[in-house]
């Protein structure tokens, strides 16, 4: 028993090494991702800001025109009013009121017009400082990913290489036939590769082992896989028995 449980203690500290290899050589393919996604959306946002300054350059033009045209017009129509007082043919005074109207309907129209406009860009100008703010946290953030990624990478790719050390002189202290079983169930399942059995059922996929199954990996003589998920199997209570021994001695 206690060869079997030696065995099952090897095989679960090879696992934690194969599971924490894993999480790094993860972490060394996402963090470059992640500074990638940054320059991405930065880049996106970069191209709203210019579609909005666009805009807001449109927006402005447009207001300078309209103003113009506003300030233009006012100054027609007063020229008008001090004519009107001269005039003294009825036809001519009556043309003029009617241009002098005129005038003053497209004013009020652009007004209106310069009304919405200002509006508009208030709204824009708002977006702007906001879509601004967004952008320089933005940068800081990649400033600061870029600046780290480096130091990060090196100290993953350290503590790699030391665990591809431990997991060298783990695999040595396992016997070939059970490290091989081990491996092949690795290089087509997630992990976890080796799992307790706890009240008959499997934690690797949660589904009861068969009694026949269970009784043998009771009995604790050989390493058993899950006939379902195929994972390798021990009972808990194998360890828990054993724990309760060294309380006790």
């Amino acid at each position: 028993m206690s060869k079997y449980i030696d065995q099952i203690k090897k095989l679960v500290t090879l696992q934690e090494i194969d599971t924490e290899l894993i999480e790094l050589k993860n972490k060394m393919e996402e963090s470059p991702k992640h500074l990638e996604n940054l320059k991405n959306e930065l880049e996106g946002l970069e191209d709203q800001m210019e579609q909005l300054e666009d805009r807001l350059k449109l927006l402005n033009n447009q207001k300078k025109k309209l103003e113009h045209d506003i300030e233009e017009d006012s100054h027609k129509i007063k020229k008008s009013k001090n004519k009107l007082m001269m005039i003294s043919n009825t036809r001519e005074y009556h043309a003029m009121m009617r241009e002098m109207d005129n005038l003053e309907k497209m004013n009020r129209f652009r007004e209106e017009e310069l009304t919405n406009l200002l509006e508009d860009l208030h709204i824009n100008l708002e977006k702007k400082e906001e879509l601004n703010n967004h952008i320089q946290n933005l940068r800081d953030e990649l400033a600061t990913s870029q600046a780290t990624l480096v130091t990060e990478l090196k100290q993953i790719n350290d503590r790699i290489k030391k665990l591809e050390g431990a997991r060298k002189k783990a695999c040595a202290d396992i016997p070939v036939p059970i490290l091989s079983r081990y491996n092949f169930i690795k290089d087509r399942l997630h992990n976890p590769i080796i799992v307790s059995v706890k009240k008959s059922v499997c934690t690797g996929c949660f589904i009861s082992i068969p009694p026949q199954s269970f009784v043998e990996i009771q009995k604790g003589e050989q390493i058993l896989s899950c006939p379902n998920c195929q994972r390798l199997i021990y009972w808990e209570e194998h360890f828990s028995a054993e724990n309760q021994v060294k309380e006790h001695a």
